[in-house]
């Protein structure tokens, strides 16, 4: 089966960063895309970032362009969200999705999550 495992979320002030980790096991890391979602209270659970196998493809939901970079070290199975320049409104669980696919410039999840991670952000 397939684990991913989220860290690295916190509490930061507005303008502050983060960067959350996830580290995948169960798949043959390198074949996969994976994503970053959120659920802030009383939303949807939205796309943040996805990435494809190789990492060279890259997608992000239009609020966190230019602030947020997803990226992935295949040699360590891990996908990497590094989050600048934090807004309050990013408050959110933040989860993994691993092996989903990316396709004509957009992620599509999998069934596989992990079970997320808290950031917070003050204003």
């Amino acid at each position: 089966q397939v684990q991913l495992v989220e860290s690295g979320g916190g509490l930061v002030q507005a303008g502050g960063y983060l960067r959350l980790s996830c580290a995948a096991s169960g798949l043959i890391f390198s074949s996969y895309a994976f994503g970053w979602y959120r659920q802030a209270p009383g939303n949807q659970r939205e796309l943040v970032a996805g990435i494809s196998n190789g990492g060279g493809l890259t997608c992000y939901e239009d609020s966190v362009k230019g602030r947020f970079t997803i990226s992935r070290d295949n040699a360590k199975n891990t996908v990497y969200l590094q989050m600048n320049v934090l807004k309050p409104e990013d408050t959110a669980v933040y989860y993994c999705n691993g092996g989903g696919v990316y396709t004509g410039g957009r992620y599509y999840s999998s069934t596989n999550w992990g079970q997320g991670t808290q950031v917070t952000v003050s204003s």
